[in-house]
């Protein structure tokens, strides 16, 4: 078998053999293509066409003559660049921006960083000159796409050519070998023109506008767009294979105020006599992950976006009022499947921002329509464990030991142990294993604990699985397993009551009790099924944390007297150390002290005096600041218990449509209809991705259409008529300030005649009549 061969790409053909071939056409081709029209101007349009290609040609001949051998330059460029020391390292990036800010001094204006980030930059630019030379194809497409980020960062063309300069000028300053500096001077340039290819077509009216980080300036530059191209302006800018999204760049920049009118803009409903233009679709396509990104940079869009999603009629009827929420792709993704939407607003944790219409809207159709008939048919067989569980545990426990109640007990708890605790088993060891796969966990000194233990029910299921075992482990049947009768009328089995079995009854009972109210409190995720009551515990789970604090004080109050008094010469009977003060001063707090050793303290009157201090302290000053603290939690967390319990049923709609079998999930999508076009009003067919519902007419004043209706031409190449648009307080106070600047130029034109040198020098300093220097009020 021969050996594979490897196959090296065609030298580049000698562009200097075509050199008299276009000398040759350049004397005879032109008259022959047209005789009869053939003039002296075709003559010499003929001569100058030719002669530019002759001398283009010749150019490139000898440029070929300097780097037909890429890789000897590319190894001198490397060999250069890998001998420098610090010194020469720091020399070059002192010297490029020395001899940069000297080729053009308003490179300073843009270059404002520190000067470690500018030796960086100096750095990088010496790394893609060698990685233009390895991997061409791929640096092309990388600074393609920094090109696109100059232009959200507002940098002119005009001052590449200066920073090559710079750049090449240092290096020459460095070596004399010719190849060094022609092989850094070629990548270099090629780098630079990429650049402001890149920038001089990325530089449109939107990027200028988000530099400006004004609402009016958006406005304006996408006024101009046509109405069929006006979200991808919005949207998308292309150079080559590259992109950048002008929405996502203003968020990144923080130009929030050019994001937000850019969603308003998208989001809002402008129609002519035959379409009706609505951006929803063009963005979420453009971005499935907006939602994610405006949870993580820009969370006060959300508000913004949520509010161009819904769309209410202005007419009402029958007390009824048509409201459209365009839900559609916060419910699906592009390909059909879930959308994460819901998942990222319920780790984003706003109760104020789940409370919003639209996403009440579809977390509530998410739940009624999929995920709460999984969540019963869960938590259902939850349930009857649990009653299995209190049957054997509680209700054939008591009582005399008879043949059918202990069968009915040993048949419980073979289902509780092979029907319970190894689903739990089987369910925490699934999730552990995908935790710890995934890396998705901490280290507790020398424990690692996956990060889902961090949440309340799945630490109460793993808590009970461990019960379980313990219980199965001390489990009474099993140690008299070997104490069965079968003779007789008193034939006994699956007995309790052996000598064996005494001594893990008692770590039994308990392991049971702990299991139980585990049971008990795993099943308020019942409350679910409905807001109220889930807001209540919510609100009963919050305010623990103050409860807690009490606890603690309580502790140190009973510690503190208890040791004192303690220390008193006193002769009360039974109280001798601080073990019996800690029980009685616990059962004072707790109301169970029995009224008739109060009178032991009176023969007493130090001990009298301290037990006083201890119940005036905790009735007076403790308890009430506890119910202080309740109050006041309570009345915090009020105006979002609501949001706080949606949070958390969109947290489990989340996971339990997840688990949803893709055929019940289309077959639910197929009922939604988001392909059907929606009616805005009667006969009035709008835009298609979205439900609609009826609302009272007065939970939401709608005084005019929020649809934007234009006539005239309706081609898609043409932009919207421009919108009358009010002033708002920056367009007033900027009117203003051209006012006031224009009438003090007309005043200094019209003394300038009767003034001397000198005062006109003051005058234009803005110098008042008795000397004071007058600064006009909008410069304050």
């Amino acid at each position: 078998m021969e050996p594979k061969r490897t196959q090296h790409p065609p030298p580049p053909p000698d562009v200097r053999k075509w050199i008299i071939p276009v000398t040759r056409l350049r004397k005879t081709g032109g008259r022959s293509l047209a005789p009869k029209d053939w003039d002296t101007e075709h003559e010499v349009a003929w001569n100058w066409l030719w002669e530019n290609v002759e001398r283009i040609l010749k150019d490139l001949g000898n440029f070929q003559g300097q780097l037909g051998k890429p890789k000897s330059l590319e190894r001198a460029l490397t060999h250069f660049i890998a001998s420098w020391s610090e010194e020469q390292a720091m020399f070059f990036r002192k010297e490029l921006y020395k001899r940069f800010f000297a080729l053009a001094p308003s490179g300073q204006d843009f270059f404002k960083q520190s000067s470690t980030r500018l030796y960086f930059l100096a750095d990088r630019v010496v790394e893609m000159t060698v990685e233009m030379f390895r991997e061409p194809r791929k640096m092309v497409q990388e600074i393609s796409g920094l090109g696109l980020r100059h232009v959200g960062w507002g940098i002119p063309p005009e001052l590449f050519g200066p920073y090559t300069s710079g750049a090449v000028e240092s290096v020459r300053s460095m070596t004399t070998d010719d190849n060094t500096q022609s092989a850094f001077r070629f990548s270099l340039s090629l780098i630079a023109k990429i650049l402001v290819r890149a920038v001089s077509e990325g530089s449109t009216l939107v990027m200028r506008a988000i530099n400006t980080n004004q609402e009016s300036a958006m406005k304006k530059a996408i006024a101009i767009a046509p109405r069929g191209k006006r979200a991808m302006e919005l949207l998308n800018i292309s150079v080559g294979t590259q992109s950048i999204s002008p929405l996502f760049w203003s968020i990144e920049s923080g130009s929030l105020n050019s994001a937000r009118a850019m969603i308003v803009d998208l989001l809002t409903i402008r129609a002519d006599r035959d379409v009706y233009y609505y951006g929803c679709d063009a963005m979420f396509t453009r971005h499935p992950d907006l939602i994610l990104r405006l949870c993580n940079d820009a969370s006060t869009l959300l508000w913004t976006l949520f509010d161009g999603l819904v769309w209410r009629s202005r007419l009402v009827q029958d007390g009824q009022r048509r409201v459209n929420y365009y839900i559609k792709h916060l419910v699906q993704d592009l390909e059909g499947n879930f959308s994460p939407a819901l998942k990222w607003l319920a780790h984003h944790k706003d109760p104020r921002l789940v409370s919003h219409g639209v996403v009440m809207t579809f977390a509530d159709l998410l739940w009624n329509r999929v995920a709460s008939y999984q969540f019963l048919l869960g938590r259902g067989y939850f349930l009857f464990t649990l009653l299995v569980f209190i049957t054997s545990q509680s209700f054939l426990v008591p009582g005399e030991e008879r043949l059918w109640r202990n069968i009915l007990t040993f048949v419980c708890r073979c289902f509780l142990y092979l029907g319970s605790m190894s689903k739990l088993l089987f369910d925490q060891c699934k999730l552990a294993c995908s935790a710890f796969k995934a890396g998705d966990y901490q280290w507790y000194w020398v424990v690692p604990v996956p990060n889902y233990l961090h949440s309340t029910q799945q630490a109460g299921s793993a808590l009970l699985v461990l019960l379980l075992i313990l219980m199965y482990a001390q489990e009474p049947i099993l140690w008299c397993i070997s104490y069965a009768q079968t003779g007789g009328d008193k034939a006994i089995i699956f007995t309790t009551t052996c000598p064996e079995a005494l001594d893990v009854m008692t770590p039994y009972t308990v392991f049971s009790c702990i299991a139980m109210l585990i049971y008990w409190a795993l099943l308020m995720d019942f409350t679910l099924l409905s807001m109220r009551i889930s807001a209540f515990v919510l609100v009963c789970g919050n305010v623990l944390a103050d409860v807690g604090l009490f606890s603690l004080a309580l502790v140190f109050l009973i510690l503190m007297f208890a040791t004192a008094i303690s220390s008193l010469n006193h002769h009360v009977e039974g109280f001798d150390g601080v073990g019996p003060w800690l029980t009685g001063l616990l059962q004072i707090t707790l109301g169970m002290f029995p009224p008739s050793k109060y009178e032991d303290f009176r023969s007493d009157i130090p001990v009298l005096i301290a037990v006083s201090v201890f119940v005036a302290v905790l009735s007076i000053f403790l308890v009430n600041l506890l119910v202080a603290q309740l109050n006041q939690s309570y009345r915090d967390i009020f105006e979002d218990m609501q949001g706080f319990a949606r949070l958390n049923r969109a947290g489990v709609t989340a996971d339990i449509i997840e688990q949803v079998s893709r055929k019940r999930w289309s077959k639910f999508l197929s009922h939604l209809r988001f392909d059907e076009p929606l009616e805005f009003n009667e006969g009035d067919v709008g835009v298609a991705g979205g439900m609609q519902v009826l609302e009272p007419a007065n939970a939401n004043m709608v005084t005019e259409d929020s649809i934007k209706r234009y006539g005239g031409p309706t081609a898609p190449s043409a932009p919207w008529p421009q919108e009358d648009q009010g002033e708002n307080d920056d367009d007033r106070f900027a009117r203003l300030e051209k006012l006031i600047v224009r009438a003090t130029k007309k005043k200094d034109k019209g003394g300038k005649h009767n003034k001397t040198p000198s005062a006109m020098d003051a005058s234009d300093l803005g110098e008042s009549e008795n000397g004071a220097l007058a600064i006009p009020w909008p410069c304050w």
